[in-house]
């Protein structure tokens, strides 16, 4: 994975610090042509991973890249799925039903009619299956070498034990899409001991990792002794604890932790990206840090 990855909050109104600043940049990406720009300078400034939402309109800045493939030749994107506000809402308006018809591949409702809702619950790993592709399917053609399982998933089913889904997540992933599986989660250290129960080992895990301690389940001494372990790959998010921490401490702490592979961050300008890879930079040679 690359050190820095570039993040997607601020194209859709996600701001952990006002809402009156997530009102701004809605407003500010409302145009599809000023996310791809803004990606562009990201890239300019040396960020070539995008990890992104499965957002409805990711489907045209897909397209985009694909329609100027030489540009994005060295450009790559870590789907996040599933987008769980765009089922809430579809639910909303289509019903269950409704929703299962228009975001699921295949004859799946002819199926449901026949077997009834025991159909779901007795093949739950065929219909995660079915849901993936179908979330998947706007990255058609670009680089997507890891695909990662929302907290909103992830966290779910640790609460709830379900092992064995996290390992059939992990063996579809690699088996259809030849990727490696990724999972966002707010409790690193709680997902790392259960998915080497299932045989999986050094899992690219995305979590919050800051300063403050904002949003990392259990504190910071259980996951700092996760990474110190060495039994994660750590991609580090919401490193500035929702604003409350200076890009100057937040990027330092950051930086001294041992198998952070990855650091993620979102930003809406120039100046703001420009400053934050130059921090990563900096204090990544003075902690020594070394690419694999």
């Amino acid at each position: 994975m690359n050190r820095i990855l570039f993040g997607d909050n601020q194209f859709f109104g996600v701001n952990h610090v006002s809402d009156e600043k997530a009102r701004q940049q809605s407003m500010r990406f409302k145009e599809d042509k000023s996310i791809l720009q803004t990606l562009d300078i990201a890239i300019e400034e040396g960020c070539n991973t995008f990890m992104c939402t499965t957002h409805d309109r990711m489907l045209n800045i897909a397209n985009m890249i694909r329609n100027d493939a030489e540009k994005y030749d060295n450009f790559q994107i870590y789907p996040c799925l599933p987008y769980a506000h765009k089922y809430a809402n579809a639910v909303t308006e289509l019903g269950i039903l409704g929703t299962i018809k228009q975001y699921v591949p295949g004859n799946f409702i002819g199926s449901l009619f026949k077997g009834g809702y025991a159909m779901v619950s007795k093949d739950h790993v065929k219909m995660m299956e079915l849901m993936i592709d179908a979330e998947l399917k706007m990255f058609k053609g670009i680089s997507t070498p890891v695909i990662f399982l929302q907290n909103v998933i992830t966290d779910l089913l640790l609460g709830l034990g379900m092992k064995d889904l996290l390992k059939a997540f992990d063996q579809y992933i690699r088996r259809k899409y030849n990727a490696e599986p990724g999972y966002i989660t707010m409790n690193m250290p709680k997902l790392v001991e259960m998915l080497a129960s299932q045989g999986i080992y050094h899992p690219i895990v995305s979590s919050s990792i800051n300063y403050e301690g904002f949003r990392m389940s259990g504190g910071i001494g259980l996951y700092e002794q996760a990474l110190k372990s060495g039994r994660v790959r750590a991609i580090a998010m919401q490193v500035f604890s929702g604003g409350a921490t200076s890009a100057e401490k937040a990027l330092e702490y950051v930086c001294s932790l041992p198998n952070v592979e990855s650091i993620l961050f979102g930003a809406s300008s120039k100046e703001n990206i420009q400053q934050t890879v130059s921090l990563i930079n900096h204090y990544d040679k003075k902690y020594h840090y070394k690419t694999a």
